[in-house]
């Protein structure tokens, strides 16, 4: 389902916390949030959602405007918050019932049976949250915001706190939702390589700002002509690392020589090393990183857009 953001404003008393961001999120993406703390993040989200209505431009689900659309908007958007919390007394299950029977879903039985099975709670779901980890307290939101196969499903920060298997984890459900659903996945995250992973498309946000939109990759390669080669010595270390001194910007990593220079560079340099000098090489092209960072220093009136569409 398609969701349309058009020059969305809200303030907070004297706080700008959105100023006046437009862009879409096609139906059947995974889309990211980005954006440093306060950048308008969680505001847009409480807006989506229908918790708050903006002060002036609005936000369409599906050609329906939220902030008139009352009960419709649950129908349509499920929401995992940051910080979701359940009653420690409760089981999994249990928890999952009561978002069912608010809901008002039939047949509840087998569709928390479905929920907790496409998170990784079934064999826990009979077990009280108080003996949950942190991931499985954030897997058991998510099976609560899939009950009702929500054709929008909102994430607001969804592995913060989790430890790295459990962030393996969230990103595996994320990834069999999007392959097996044609659920609309939008999601905020401080982790650029959880975006680059998991997005389809992205936003960044600055200031309540938009300052770029579009594909993942389109954005990547937008972010400047640089590369980095990653040499690998095949015996004499000191010989290759100086040879490649004015090649461009070099660092010793210890187990590797890199050096970042343009694409064009990069060719000239692999072509004038000698072939006894590397044992193996690899050429990386810029990350979401650089873009992001591009974009927050781009203060150019107009946001940077990219689109493969």
């Amino acid at each position: 389902m398609e969701i349309t953001i058009t020059d969305v404003h809200k303030r907070y008393g004297d706080v700008v916390a959105l100023d006046g961001p437009s862009f879409e999120i096609p139906s059947g993406s995974t889309f990211g949030v980005l954006g440093t703390n306060g950048a308008g993040k969680t505001t847009l989200f409480e807006l989506l959602v229908g918790h708050d209505r903006p002060d002036s431009g609005t936000i369409e689900v599906g050609g329906i405007d939220v902030a008139e659309a009352g009960h419709q908007v649950r129908e349509r958007v499920s929401f995992l918050p940051e910080h979701a919390g359940f009653p420690s007394s409760m089981t999994g299950r249990e928890v999952l019932d009561v978002h069912a029977r608010i809901r008002g879903l039939d047949a509840r039985a087998e569709r928390i049976a479905d929920a907790l099975e496409t998170v990784g709670l079934h064999d826990a779901a009979d077990r009280a949250v108080s003996g949950y980890s942190n991931g499985m307290g954030r897997r058991l939101g998510l099976a609560a915001a899939l009950l009702g196969e929500p054709p929008v499903l909102v994430l607001d920060e969804p592995t913060a706190g989790l430890d790295p298997r459990g962030v393996a984890t969230f990103h595996e459900i994320i990834e069999r939702i999007d392959r097996e659903t044609d659920a609309t996945v939008v999601l905020s995250s401080h982790v650029l390589s959880e975006v680059e992973r998991l997005c389809d498309e992205v936003a960044i946000l600055e200031a309540g700002e938009l300052r770029a939109v579009g594909p993942v990759n389109d954005l990547r390669t937008t972010a400047g002509d640089g590369v980095t080669v990653v040499l690998h010595a095949a015996d004499d270390r000191s010989r290759l690392l100086d040879t490649v001194q004015g090649w461009g910007e070099v660092a010793d990593a210890g187990d590797s020589i890199e050096v970042t220079c343009s694409r064009e560079r990069a060719f000239e340099l692999l072509s004038e090393l000698e072939s006894d000098m590397v044992d193996r090489f690899e050429v990386r092209e810029p990350g979401l990183e650089a873009a992001f960072h591009d974009a927050l220093a781009d203060d150019a009136e107009q946001p940077a857009e990219v689109s493969a569409r």
